[in-house]
């Protein structure tokens, strides 16, 4: 189950508790904490708008959306169709309907990609923002300096800039032909020895 924040809780339903159950058991500490983070981020932006989303879908989807990253991860394709696909056999497993799966999916295989989500489903949209906002910047008037300092205690970063490159390095190495070999030599280096 999530950690209760006082502003912003994610929804506590059967599904997105197995959810985040799910990944905090297949991913590493800082990966896991990203997600929750991530999916935090998301809702927040998706009330600020006033946008109408499901934020079971919404929560699912951005706690599942590296599980191209863990174990899981055949390393045959882009991290992103793997986690998309790993995440769809977890939900059907348990119940969710296909129309929220395939939310779920295109949201997890959109994650990494700013233009094209913006123009599918509000969960989608909204999953990609939550994840760029954790790695990258807090939009403004999201959140106080307090709010934003209970999410960081509840999930803090635990070295996310070493782990998420040496990830991806990993991949490179183990799976050339992976479709991440283009982009980590484009936009990661290998962490220093």
């Amino acid at each position: 189950m999530a950690i209760q924040l006082k502003f912003s809780n994610l929804p506590d339903s059967e599904l997105c508790v197995a959810a985040i159950d799910y990944a905090r058991n297949v991913s590493e500490p800082a990966l896991f904490h990203h997600v929750m983070r991530s999916a935090v981020f998301a809702g927040a932006i998706g009330r600020q708008r006033k946008m109408k989303f499901d934020p079971e879908v919404l929560c699912v989807a951005a706690v599942l959306h590296d599980l191209g990253l863990t174990r899981l991860a055949a390393v045959q394709a882009r991290f992103e169709l793997e986690g998309a696909d790993a995440a769809k056999e977890f939900l059907v497993k348990r119940g969710m309907s296909e129309g929220d799966i395939e939310i779920v999916w295109e949201a997890i295989a959109l994650h990494t990609t700013a233009e094209i989500p913006s123009r599918r489903s509000p969960e989608v949209a909204l999953c990609q923002m939550g994840v760029a906002t954790d790695l990258f910047a807090l939009p403004p008037n999201l959140m106080t300096a307090e709010q934003l300092d209970e999410v960081f205690e509840a999930y803090p970063w635990l070295g996310l800039d070493d782990v998420l490159p040496s990830t991806l390095v990993g991949f490179v190495q183990e799976k050339p032909q992976s479709g991440v070999v283009k982009r980590s030599r484009r936009c990661m280096r290998a962490p220093r020895a």
